[in-house]
């Protein structure tokens, strides 16, 4: 299979030069760092490519890298079911940029994007209905990147004395914060089932 992904990646490399920038093949799965302007022509072309027939977008994520310049990998996971591989790209993007959305070559792509756009703030140009997907529509920040604070900015509850939800500024009470993270199984003293027959035989 490594093989197969080598003479892939060799052939991609050979046919698409503007768009590859890179590629590696790490743990039997073609990695490819593409250009980000030739993203939408360079999955279509994966699509539709006789030798290629990535026909099946499995996932779009990113990664984020606060301390570099380009500071997100976005990136997309492909599945060929005739020839039986899989394919992953890699867009390194700004904070400001802007991602071409595949939206047309691979419709799947919609809520895929809307994710990456509500965890980590990456904009797609041309999705054609780029809002929230998990969070709240008033939701503030973008959980996955990095600096975002473990405990959020917001608590959501339900306040029984007024009958509705209610947002309110994070405040942790001291208890919280001098928690105890042990598991109660840590340190417990417990015989369990057959542990009697080890004593017995030594």
């Amino acid at each position: 299979m490594s093989d197969a992904m080598h003479e892939l990646g060799e052939l991609i490399a050979s046919t698409r030069q503007e768009c590859v920038r890179s590629w590696d093949v790490t743990h039997g799965e073609l990695n490819i760092d593409v250009a980000l302007s030739n993203i939408v022509p360079f999955v279509e072309w994966l699509k539709t490519n006789p030798n290629c027939r990535f026909s099946s977008l499995v996932d779009i994520t990113a990664v984020d890298y606060p301390g570099r310049k380009k500071r997100f990998d976005v990136v997309y996971h492909f599945l060929s079911m005739y020839q039986n591989q899989r394919i992953r790209l890699r867009l390194q993007v700004r904070e400001e940029d802007m991602v071409p959305s595949i939206v047309s070559v691979h419709p799947s792509a919609n809520w895929f994007e809307r994710e990456v756009f509500d965890m980590f703030g990456i904009l797609f140009s041309g999705h054609p209905d780029l809002r929230r997907i998990l969070t709240d529509y008033g939701f503030r920040g973008y959980p996955l990147r990095k600096d975002f604070p473990t405990t959020g900015y917001t608590e959501v509850r339900y306040d029984e004395a007024q009958k509705r939800v209610v947002y309110e500024p994070v405040s942790l009470v001291q208890e919280y914060r001098q928690f105890d993270f042990m598991s109660p199984w840590e340190g417990a003293e417990y015989i369990l089932p057959g542990d009697e027959k080890k004593e017995e035989a030594s």
